[in-house]
């Protein structure tokens, strides 16, 4: 969740010259030094439930220059989403959105953590993704009638019916097969457009709302981002708030949604100078109608205390009216009809059946992911000259211009300018007696953690579709 961040893709959008004379340049700070200042202000919020709520202000030169609205997202590989929805099969389905859910967090798993910019009220960002649609199909039914034999797994994979990307090893022994996605290209050969809207909705507690719209598929995907966050006095424990009820994927050609629920992370390795992320918690993956149901248990932990940053999961049978199942072990074997295992930030494989992985022939393990030669995917940005004075690029640009030319102090001058003139801005409507209210979502937060597009929020999701990126006639 966005307590934690990794540096910016190479599509940001550079940051405009701060003044004609820039302030000279600082020393940057190492990352041991960081690290013990961040570590002193840390302290003094042991024990305070949520470090999420109190929205405490660092120096700049702690920060990833980069907003938050920009940097959260779950699209780091969005061939593996466009890629939902395309099986007839409904077990096949769940798979492609299990593919999806390992590759929304490859900024954690292939970089470091670090801190982006807090959201202002009202802020938002905007992108488009374009992507080929070069996801193998999966599968199953063809699985279950290969024969056991080495030599009819490759058989199978020459045929075509489980494709294999280049570069993705199709010859490791740890997995006869692989439905991997390969690493999404800056220049698709026969592109797929997916675009992106976010929006601070909320100040306190602080949420945010997101919409991601891919028509020419037919997916869409929604929710609410909000964090808890707790200093355990050795790691820093984020955990979802109370309306950050997952990702909502609706697949309008099967009219299924999937509701994908976060587990908590911990940030840990403050006192080894190392920092990481690990997961030691369950995610939930559930769809109502075809009565699909998906357990992920993640251990963080193995033995000595080492991270193994290992997942076991099970696909299964259940009853929504009667949604009581949140352990592998209470899953009764007749309802199991998929496993999978692996190392999340490595490789995952996945078989048939209610027996562990690790019990099958190599060449009845199928490769789900292979995070290995995957990176987080390029943005495709508004031009600067058609972005408003509210989004975060340019709401930030000054911020960010004085980090990346080591001017610090000039930098935490400007962003603590930008809060003191939101709160004024609180302080103005507690005056005139006003209700915040966002402009592309209807509402700021709910329930049931689905948000609503106004006709501004679908208008300019709508023109991001179209490649047109100008809302100077759409009143923000």
């Amino acid at each position: 969740m966005s307590a934690t961040s990794t540096p910016p893709t190479s599509s940001t959008t550079p940051a405009s010259d701060v003044s004609a004379s820039p302030a000279p340049t600082e020393e940057h700070p190492s990352d041991g030094s960081k690290l013990k200042t961040f570590i002193g202000i840390l302290r003094k919020f042991i024990g305070v439930a949520d470090l999420a709520s109190v929205r405490f202000s660092l120096p700049s030169q702690l920060l990833e220059p980069t907003p938050n609205l920009e940097y959260w997202n779950y699209l780091d590989s969005p061939n593996a989403f466009i890629a939902i929805g395309t099986a007839d099969d409904p077990v096949d389905r769940m798979l492609e959105v299990l593919r999806f859910w390992f590759t929304k967090d490859l900024k954690y798993a292939k970089g470091r953590p670090c801190k982006p910019y807090n959201s202002c009220l009202g802020e938002f960002f905007r992108c488009n993704y374009e992507t080929d649609d070069d996801a193998p199909r999966i599968n199953t039914k063809a699985l279950r009638s290969s024969s056991s034999s080495t030599a009819s797994g490759a058989s199978s994979m020459k045929s075509g019916t489980l494709a294999v990307p280049g570069g993705l090893n199709a010859s490791d022994p740890r997995a006869a097969s692989s439905v991997s996605v390969a690493q999404s290209t800056p220049n698709p050969t026969k592109p797929i457009r997916v675009s992106y809207l976010t929006e601070q909705t909320s100040h306190h507690p602080p949420v945010s709302a997101f919409y991601v719209s891919c028509p020419e598929k037919g997916l869409h995907a929604r929710g609410f981002d909000q964090i808890t966050a707790k200093f355990t006095g050795t790691s820093i424990k984020v955990m979802p708030g109370e309306h950050n009820l997952g990702i909502f994927i609706t697949v309008d050609k099967h009219n299924e949604t999937y509701q994908l629920t976060h587990p908590a992370a911990h940030l840990g390795g403050l006192f080894r100078g190392a920092l990481s992320v690990t997961v030691g918690d369950v995610a939930f993956i559930s769809c109502p109608e075809t009565k699909l149901k998906a357990i992920l248990q993640y251990y963080d932990d193995g033995w000595l205390g080492r991270t193994t940053n290992k997942v076991d999961g099970i696909i299964f049978r259940y009853d929504p009216e009667n949604d009581d199942k949140t352990r592998i072990r209470d899953v009764p074997e007749e309802d199991i009809l998929v496993r999978l295992n692996g190392p999340w930030k490595e490789k995952i494989l996945f078989t048939l059946g209610p027996k562990p992985v690790n019990t099958h022939p190599v060449e009845k393990q199928t490769t789900i992911i292979d995070i290995a030669p995957l990176n987080v995917a390029p943005k495709v940005l508004p031009p600067v000259e058609q972005q408003r004075a509210n989004e975060s690029l340019q709401m930030w640009s000054e911020v960010t211009s004085a980090i990346h030319s080591k001017q610090f102090s000039r930098a935490t001058t400007l962003k603590q300018e930008l809060e003191e003139a939101q709160r004024e801005k609180a302080r103005e409507r507690e005056r005139k007696g006003e209700v915040w209210k966002p402009v592309f979502f209807a509402q700021v937060t709910d329930k049931g953690g689905k948000p609503e597009l106004t006709e501004k929020g679908r208008e300019v999701l709508k023109r991001a579709q179209e490649g047109k990126w100008d809302v100077e006639d759409i009143a923000l």
